[in-house]
């Protein structure tokens, strides 16, 4: 158990895909105008990297090392097909919002980095593990990233919604003449907003270490 709670550890925050690795930033930023948005793709990529990490786990030893690579994009890429039609067929709405970022996430960096990484080295309980984990990790990232960007940009939360619960509604936070905070929600707002989460991140930790050191400090004080 203490190894699954370090690659849970690992997906969440110390290794997260985003803050800490910088990886898949390019649907990060494009597609986290909303939360609702964000979330989705996120959702779909725990999906590939969940049964992509089982999926080749579970071959890594019939796979010829030389070939791994191409196997590796093959089984991922059919993984991708399946949920996007799965997309166009029950979230078509939705599909067409995300576009060509659930296609995309064949070539997500993200997704071959750990198949590549774990997966074609673990059993495959921790590889499946590992690739829920690594998803949820980007997941609240790219939902909080989405959820800051949709507060500040427009004033609203939970902005497409009807397209995933059609009876459901954005919620107004701000009042309705709020004229919005345009920069946000174009990229170079994504990049601001994104580098602040890295800097809170990175104050986090910092802080976190100067506890542990001043916690060891005074345990060697106190033996002393």
């Amino acid at each position: 158990m203490s190894a699954y709670r370090e690659i849970a550890n690992a997906g969440l925050w110390k290794q997260n895909v985003i803050l800490t690795q910088m990886l898949g930033l390019c649907p990060l930023l494009a597609t986290s105008t909303s939360m609702v948005n964000a979330v989705s793709l996120g959702l779909a990529t725990i999906v590939v990297m969940a049964l992509a990490n089982l999926a080749i786990s579970a071959l890594r030893s019939f796979i010829p090392y030389e070939i791994r690579i191409p196997v590796f994009i093959l089984i991922i890429a059919a993984l991708v097909t399946v949920v996007d039609l799965a997309f166009n067929a029950w979230l078509h709405d939705l599909y067409l919002v995300l576009g060509i970022f659930i296609p995309l996430i064949v070539t997500n960096c993200i997704v071959l980095a750990r198949v590549e990484a774990f997966a074609a080295k673990n059993p495959i309980g921790a590889s499946t593990v590992d690739g829920i984990m690594m998803g949820v990790g980007f997941v609240w990232v790219i939902g909080l990233l989405g959820l800051i960007r949709e507060f500040v940009g427009q004033g609203t939360l939970f902005s497409g919604i009807e397209m995933i619960v059609p009876s459901l509604s954005a919620i107004q936070v701000l009042p309705e003449d709020y004229p919005g905070f345009l920069v946000v929600m174009l990229p170079p707002g994504a990049f601001f907003v994104l580098g602040l989460m890295i800097a809170g991140r990175n104050w986090l930790d910092a802080r976190a270490n100067e506890r542990a050191k001043a916690q060891l400090l005074r345990h060697t004080q106190a033996q002393a």
